[in-house]
């Protein structure tokens, strides 16, 4: 007997997105550059914020896609320069975070090297819906039409 899958289990319905959302997330494959914090900033607030030191505002993208947060950096190398020592990296880069329902981005700001995201969980409504219920009375059943055939 096998164990039924978090997506799968019969009691919760419409769920199965869950699963592919993990192994989304799973796949990412953040290598750990540029290194990152997430802090939480009030009841419904949150900030991620990366370390990068020599991206400028223009070598910097946002974007937000079936609530995937894509944040990517490529610095543009400047002709010209001859480095007898490079130890500040400055690779392109991309990280990925998955938002739950209802987290929203609400800003970006760059300042000292930090890329700061904040981002805001809205609260969810309370709706109570009542559903109606037909009786098979209410609606006649379908017949399809017939013809009838002239053999003469």
């Amino acid at each position: 007997m096998t164990k039924p899958t978090f997506g799968t289990h019969p009691f919760l319905l419409g769920f199965d997105q869950l699963e592919r959302l993990v192994e989304r997330t799973a796949r990412t494959g953040n290598d750990g550059y540029p290194p990152y914090n997430i802090e939480q900033t009030g009841e419904s607030g949150f900030r991620i914020t990366l370390a990068v030191a020599g991206f400028s505002d223009e070598d910097l993208s946002i974007t937000l896609k079936d609530r995937q947060l894509v944040i990517r950096g490529r610095s543009r190398e400047e002709e010209g320069r001859t480095y007898l020592h490079r130890g500040i990296a400055s690779r392109q880069f991309q990280r990925a975070f998955v938002l739950a329902e209802g987290v929203e981005v609400a800003g970006a700001t760059l300042e000292t090297g930090l890329l700061h995201v904040d981002l805001q969980r809205s609260q969810p409504q309370n709706v109570v819906q009542t559903i109606r219920i037909e009786t098979g009375r209410a609606s006649p059943a379908r017949r399809a039409p017939t013809r009838e055939r002239n053999d003469r």
